[in-house]
């Protein structure tokens, strides 16, 4: 079945900008949240939550967009080499055909264009793994880290020529940083084998940079944590990946969020889950307990006769995450704690209530009639 067209899906036109995609986003979002839809309507709301999700984050990032709106959904496929992807499919056909294209349209060949008859390239994308708390991703923090840059070479000025010297043009391709190449009725350019599409060539290289004009240094960047990020989101930061060649645009910076294990919490999406020990006396006679919340504490009314593993929700204790209209809930999981390292007194007590419980039968054990029962059939059958 061929998937719906993304901009239909958010209900936005082609030329939708940022802020109106994203207000088209918010309220599908608050429409179809599973949280919103029950009964019958859960199943179809939550499929169409997920389309709007998925159109959203594609049309959100400018190279996705891109590539979906050159190529459509083969651009973003990651099965695919388009411009979104990283296989071997459309994109291997683009890069091996783009110059042929290009001649009979008059479009420059090269990833990145063409500049002055030369052709340029985009540099990589880095990524960059960053640890953060729980409570750093539910506030958003500021935070410094340190990348590697490239500066021009203080010896050749940028140059990549040995001082004195200086770069002369190719002569394969006579400065034009391609070459054509005729195949059949086809004429093929192609990147110059000898200067690899800068157009020139160096015959002394500076022995700082190696002949590459520029040197590699460290630089500190100041990146903002969104709050309600969650693990193994990414930040995009442009151009501050890799250089580009030959005056070519630099890559983008990826950060990838990891978060850290917490003592008390696991998150899952905008919900929190913790465990909550309690004495066997609070669990069988009631009364009140403090629970920790990342806003600070709260108090749970602990009914007479609770079990273990009785769960306890606490509505909007959770967090919010960055796409989300309001924030999760906090479950706390009630562990009963079993008495250790009794006195001899308190062993005779305990053994007291034992024969005092028994007395009254089944009714002081909610489960222990059914296990009982489930005991004598399984060892009958």
């Amino acid at each position: 079945m061929s998937k719906r067209d993304y901009y239909e899906i958010l209900g936005v036109p082609k030329n939708a900008s940022e802020e109106e995609m994203k207000k088209a986003y918010r309220k599908l979002a608050m429409k179809y949240h599973p949280d919103r839809n029950q009964g019958d309507a859960a199943k179809a709301a939550e499929e169409k939550f997920k389309d709007a999700k998925e159109a959203y984050e594609m049309l959100s990032d400018p190279q996705k967009r891109a590539a979906y709106d050159q190529y459509g959904h083969a651009g973003v496929d990651p099965n695919m080499r388009g411009p979104g992807g990283g296989g071997e499919g459309f994109g291997g056909f683009a890069e091996a055909f783009g110059d042929i294209f290009g001649d009979m349209f008059g479009q420059q060949g090269g990833r990145g264009g063409a500049r002055g008859g030369r052709q340029v390239f985009r540099g990589n994308d880095l990524s960059y793994a960053m640890d953060i708390t729980l409570e750093e991703a539910a506030r958003g923090k500021e935070a410094q880290i340190r990348i590697p840059s490239w500066e021009a070479c203080d010896t050749c000025h940028g140059s990549g020529a040995k001082p004195g010297t200086s770069a002369k043009t190719c002569g394969t391709c006579s400065g034009a940083g391609t070459v054509q190449m005729r195949q059949g009725f086809f004429s093929v350019q192609q990147t110059c084998p000898t200067c690899r599409g800068a157009g020139k060539i160096i015959p002394d290289p500076c022995t700082v940079c190696s002949g590459q004009g520029k040197i590699k240094k460290q630089k500190t960047l100041e990146v903002k944590i969104p709050a309600g990020i969650d693990d193994g989101m990414r930040i995009r930061s442009v151009g501050n990946g890799e250089p580009g060649s030959n005056g070519g645009p630099s890559g983008d910076l990826y950060i990838e969020i990891r978060l850290k294990k917490h003592d008390i919490f696991e998150r899952d999406g905008g919900d929190l889950h913790c465990s909550v020990p309690v004495s066997f006396i609070t669990a069988a006679l009631g009364g009140e307990i403090e629970v920790p919340t990342l806003q600070g504490k709260a108090a749970i009314d602990i009914p007479e006769g609770t079990q273990a593993g009785k769960q306890f929700r606490l509505r909007g204790k959770g967090i919010k995450g960055v796409r989300d209209s309001y924030p999760g809930d906090l479950y706390c999981h009630i562990s009963v704690e079993t008495p250790v390292k009794l006195t001899e007194h308190q062993r005779k007590l305990m053994r007291e209530l034992e024969e005092s419980l028994k007395k009254g039968g089944g009714k002081h054990s909610p489960s222990g009639e059914s296990w009982t029962d489930r005991l004598r059939n399984f060892f009958s059958a």
